[in-house]
């Protein structure tokens, strides 16, 4: 292990960093709420497939990554992505090409705006809410509508994202890895967090440009990984009780089953407590 290398081991979070750069030891505890809510975001995302939300969002998103960055995915990092997420999904190929021709161009299609909207839920939350549009007026008429039906407002450009890093995102199973293989694999790949919270997987977080790497050290080693993504993380998160965590979970819910709405990203964190009476 390099010597400027530290790790610290709390919480059943691991934080890589030293005198070269990464994080700093105050972060240790960033990814503990982050990891409960995923668990609980993975358990929803079977229905969101089988209402074909997630299709939807899928194509959207392949959609505007061929359009801003051409239609070779090999050259363009944002489209691979998302094409691996849809594959992982079980979208149909035809359904993935068809995606990035209408980016390219060289079909038809809907033109969609990105727009990435700030707000607050209940108990002080911090939200981003991400986009893709045809209609802006639509969409911040549908915000604001649920915004206001589950005690949340929208805020100003800039009033909450500060709060928040763009970090790369995976999961691997606990069946197929241990946390000393992954530290193991995964240091000299970008590692910037290892997360043990979630009783079935290891969250893994790199930086951006280190997710691409991080996927393939663990392809080449025959570990299999889930929910590759870009993610907003916050700085700090507000710890929640059930009652609190409730009504944040339902705005976040609400948000996401706009048609329009492609993420929403939150500093919650559940405490250990309030994960035990959401889980009765």
């Amino acid at each position: 292990m390099p010597p400027d290398l530290i790790l610290f081991k709390e919480n059943k979070s691991i934080i890589i960093g030293g005198e070269t750069g990464g994080l700093n030891k105050s972060a240790v505890f960033v990814m503990s709420g982050h990891s409960k809510w995923a668990t609980i975001k993975r358990k929803k995302a079977v229905t969101d497939q089988k209402r074909g939300s997630l299709f939807t969002k899928l194509v959207k998103e392949i959609t505007i990554a061929a359009k801003m960055g051409g239609g070779d995915p090999s050259g363009n990092p944002r489209l691979r992505l998302a094409i691996d997420t849809a594959r992982d999904n079980s979208m149909p190929m035809d359904n993935i090409q068809r995606a990035v021709k209408k980016g390219t161009g060289e079909l038809e299609g809907v033109i969609w705006d990105e727009i990435t909207y700030e707000g607050y839920g209940p108990a002080g939350i911090a939200l981003i809410i991400e986009t893709a549009t045809d209609n802006r007026n639509r969409t911040v008429a549908d915000l604001r509508h649920i915004m206001s039906r589950n005690n949340g407002s929208l805020g100003e450009s800039g009033s909450v994202a500060w709060m928040f890093q763009r970090k790369g995102s995976l999961d691997v199973s606990k069946l197929v890895a241990s946390e000393d293989q992954l530290m193991e694999l995964l240091l000299d790949a970008g590692l910037e967090d290892l997360n043990s919270d979630d009783e079935s997987y290891f969250t893994l977080i790199t930086d951006i440009k280190d997710l691409e790497i991080a996927k393939r050290a663990l392809e080449k080693a025959g570990i299999a990984y889930e929910n590759a993504k870009i993610d907003l993380v916050p700085e700090n998160y507000i710890e929640l009780e059930a009652d609190d965590a409730r009504k944040v979970i339902k705005l976040i819910e609400a948000l996401e089953n706009i048609d329009d709405v492609q993420a929403v990203y939150s500093n919650m964190e559940i405490s250990e407590s309030a994960m035990n009476s959401l889980n009765e």
